[in-house]
């Protein structure tokens, strides 16, 4: 879990680094083709190439559309707001799921459910403090990519009783390949890697897959009331991170919300698992 969590910190602040140089588009196209190499050498070394088909290819297409979406909402709003920020607005994603879930999964809302759900969104009014007279892109695109992100995790769910990880691996690095270098030339100028950004680059394709990998690992060896939580280190060190780094300010406030949010996400994760554990 903490290799996911190194991982997520790398990418962001590799992300960082890139501002102003590549687009978006650009920086998505670049981290597919580094991650497809890695999916395909994994495949090969635990001989599993088999693992990969085109069974649900619409299923992967809707999922990798979403999660196109929200990741370049993410690295978009990386360049507005602070670092702490956007975690925090990005641990929303589970209670987004809470929502989406009666309508795309016909899950319903249950009490704990309710509550965390609302909690969450007090932290989030905490630590974005909106000011109703203008409009912040930047809390707005972290928002965005927060739902990308949970319809995202719903339609893995959905694809995972069909297919295998490995397979869904495979079709989101070149699917999103595809479409980060179709929408990256469609201004008619593509700014390619240089000997600058092509480490950034490199390392936004390594720890965005072996960021999940990890994840996906960790839910799989200890249970989410274990697991999650460690996720949360995340906020305090990007927070320190963008200090150090960008001298974004550590702003009492933003802890105060985030926490709150947090919390809510382990009201959530407490009562599923013990939902579970009463079947």
């Amino acid at each position: 879990m903490l290799g996911s969590v190194v991982s997520f910190t790398g990418m962001a602040i590799a992300g960082r680094q890139l501002q102003g140089v590549h687009d978006t588009f650009e920086i998505m196209a670049a981290r597919s083709f580094v991650s497809f190499f890695l999916v395909i050498a994994a495949a090969v070394a635990m001989g599993r190439l088999r693992d990969i088909s085109g069974v649900r290819l619409g299923g992967h297409a809707l999922r990798n559309v979403v999660h196109f979406t929200g990741q370049n909402l993410w690295f978009f709003a990386l360049t507005l707001i602070p670092l702490a920020q956007l975690i925090a607005i990005e641990f929303t994603s589970p209670l987004w799921v809470i929502l989406l879930s009666p309508l795309l999964l016909g899950e319903r809302i249950t009490g704990p459910r309710a509550v965390a759900a609302g909690l969450g969104f007090v932290g989030i009014l905490i630590v974005v403090r909106p000011d109703f007279n203008t409009l912040n892109l930047g809390v707005l695109a972290a928002a965005g990519a927060a739902v990308c992100f949970a319809a995202t995790n719903i339609a893995t769910k959905r694809l995972a009783r069909d297919v295998t990880i490995l397979s869904i691996l495979f079709w989101l690095t070149v699917m999103q390949f595809v479409f980060g270098t179709v929408l990256a030339a469609m201004d008619g100028h593509i700014t390619w890697p240089t000997a600058a950004t092509a480490p950034w680059l490199a390392l936004i394709g390594v720890t965005g897959l072996v960021a999940h990998l990890c994840l996906t690992s960790a839910l799989r060896l200890a249970p989410a009331t274990f697991v999650m939580p460690v996720d949360f280190i995340r906020l305090p060190l990007m927070a320190f991170a963008g200090a150090l780094l960008y001298q974004e300010q550590l702003e009492p406030l933003l802890f105060a919300g985030a926490a709150l949010i947090l919390f809510a996400n382990w009201i959530n994760i407490r009562s599923e698992t013990r939902k579970t554990h009463t079947r």
